[in-house]
């Protein structure tokens, strides 16, 4: 841990941390520690590799490039970007990448770069890579997750899109294979057992991946561990529904990007193991788009971070000859996961999350989003999530994951659940009584959540939604405690979003695909606050939030969103009225 997270921590901390770490992430954890005192990497490093056993793979379409930010004319000049941040490491760059967030240097070892660049230039980092980063205890490159990623990617690119000009330089081959052989020799002997999740999903489908790519002892150890670890978690990880268990939509389309890989790669028993709950993993995040194509940004996610969507979805069509999962108009529900909206033809877009906020014992990309939403009115995005600015622990980090940057209730100034350091979580709210009904003309979703009941006075807070297609979305919330507190209802704008009046407890906003107005309810007080969105990693923009307040023991409060700029009524018995129409419960 850093300065920064011992300074954060406390024993009652640390202990509603650790209880319910699972043994096998503790065990792995000790592990970890102590390795370095029997573990000797210069001597791993120097064992030698098998003879070079061919390729045995015939990948049916290739691998879908990943995303790189760099084009290859700025890589040409030593300039390398990753999650918004540009540096100038030279040609071929400084693989130590001093200075910079760790994050930023994991990204510089995962190679996705290789897909912008010829395969001479290619072939020339990969050599300087070999030869000035080797396998040393700490050594960034040789974590297990740049490993798995970097697997992926140099075995897709110089032994499937480039496998002949690879076979043509006998020399530069058996180098290669030495490298891959050692990195993956290494990535078995140091899976992520302390983390699990899709850290342990991605050790997994990088073995599958490099075992199926060759021939040979080697390789078969690597696709039969694969296998192994594939088994064990797609159960858990895929979600019944779709949704991934850690609930990021981001995650959600990194394993729906690497499970695919795999179905590329021509092995029948990998293709029985992935492809069902990868059509299943699609179908969901098919669902979990706006009409901009791109992702919700619930809890840790990132616009721009995976290939788009739309890509990946035709990529999947054509590995699998399956049609292409839609997302078309009506009502969605992925119960399992949480997640519950509606498109329209119009283009209107809500995703409503009443979700946990991830395994129990793999918080760590969670956000203080119990109850809240993201809306699209005509096509365009305007109620939003703070997204993420990046991962080191700092202020931005800690305003992106708490309640107060999301859209809905806060109370007494805290967070519904423990945040604490880059990916801690102490004592946690789970959502409770969740029911979701479709309904003529929209759905409703109600429950609550008892993450505040750990402050004076034990506060509960239960929230109502209630979507009609035509635009319309009524909420109500109740906030109930054994003394008085202070409750803050939040409605974050879209930047592009412009406030054009406020008249008591009204709001007239309008965005780039039209109008839209908002009506708070209840004996609080509407102001307008400042706010920051993080739509991309290392990109903030600022923005405002309507924030209603109200204080008591018992809370009655809420507000309408209505599309268009007709007269807005709302009351939190008898619903909304909105121009010569009336909108219930």
């Amino acid at each position: 841990m850093t300065d920064r997270d011992w300074g954060e921590i406390s024993l009652g901390r640390l202990f509603h941390t650790v209880r319910e770490l699972r043994a096998r992430q503790i065990a792995g954890q000790v592990r970890r520690r102590l390795a370095p005192l029997w573990e000797d990497a210069e001597r791993f490093a120097g064992r030698p590799s098998p003879a070079w056993p061919g390729v045995a793979w015939r990948p049916r379409v290739g691998l879908l490039p990943p995303v790189c930010e760099s084009s290859r004319e700025r890589l040409r000049a030593g300039w390398f970007e990753f999650q918004g941040q540009a540096s100038p490491l030279g040609w071929p760059p400084d693989w130590e990448a001093p200075g910079l967030p760790a994050l930023w240097r994991y990204h510089l070892h995962y190679f996705e770069f290789l897909w912008s660049l010829e395969w001479s230039e290619a072939r020339e980092l990969t050599l300087d890579w070999i030869a000035r980063h080797p396998l040393a205890r700490g050594r960034v490159g040789w974590g297990s997750y740049p490993i798995s990623l970097r697997l992926l990617n140099g075995c897709g690119f110089f032994f499937g899109l480039h496998r002949e000009r690879t076979a043509g330089d006998p020399d530069f081959e058996a180098a290669l294979w030495r490298s891959v052989w050692l990195q993956a020799e290494w990535l078995r002997t140091h899976l992520e057992w302390h983390l699990l999740g899709n850290h342990l999903l991605e050790n997994g489908i990088a073995l599958a991946y490099a075992g199926s790519c060759f021939a040979g002892p080697a390789a078969d150890t690597w696709r039969r561990e694969g296998l192994a670890i594939l088994r064990r978690e797609i159960p858990e990880q895929i979600l019944p529904d779709g949704g991934h268990f850690e609930r990021s939509t981001m995650y959600q389309a990194r394993a729906v990007y690497a499970l695919g890989a795999l179905l590329d790669v021509g092995d029948e028993e990998l293709r029985a193991l992935v492809d069902e709950p990868l059509e299943r993993m699609a179908r969901a995040l098919a669902r979990l788009c706006h009409p901009d194509g791109g992702i919700a940004l619930l809890n840790d996610s990132a616009l721009g971070a995976q290939p788009e969507t739309g890509a990946l979805q035709g990529w999947l069509a054509r590995l699998s000859t399956r049609e292409a999962p839609s997302a078309g108009p009506g009502v969605f529900a992925l119960p399992e996961t949480g997640y519950y909206g509606a498109r329209e033809a119009a283009g209107h877009y809500l995703v409503c999350d009443a979700a946990p906020i991830g395994p129990d014992h793999l918080p760590g990309h969670a956000h203080g989003d119990l109850f809240s939403f993201e809306l699209s009115l005509a096509g365009r995005r305007v109620v939003v999530d703070a997204g993420i600015f990046g991962y080191e622990p700092d202020e931005r980090r800690r305003f992106a994951r708490s309640t107060r940057a999301h859209n809905t209730v806060e109370i007494g100034g805290e967070d519904q659940c423990e945040f604490w350091a880059a990916f801690r979580v102490a004592r946690r709210g789970h959502p409770r009584d969740v029911v979701f009904r479709e309904r003529a003309g929209g759905f409703a979703l109600e429950g609550w959540h008892d993450g505040y009941t750990r402050l004076p006075g034990a506060p509960r807070h239960a929230r109502r939604l209630v979507w009609h297609r035509d635009g319309v979305l009524l909420v109500r919330d109740r906030v109930e405690a054994a003394r008085s507190v202070r409750a803050v209802s939040r409605v974050h704008l879209h930047p592009e979003c412009r406030i054009e009046a406020t008249e008591g407890t009204g709001v007239r906003v309008a965005h780039p695909g039209g109008v839209f107005q908002v009506r708070f309810a209840g004996s609080g007080v509407l102001r307008v606050e400042p706010s920051r969105h993080f739509p991309r990693f290392g990109t903030e923009h600022a923005t405002l939030a309507l924030a209603f307040a109200a204080e008591g023991a018992r809370i009655e409060m809420g507000f309408c969103i209505a599309s268009g700029s007709e007269a807005l009524g709302y009351d939190l018995a008898a619903g909304a009225t909105f121009g010569e129409r009336s909108y219930g419960w």
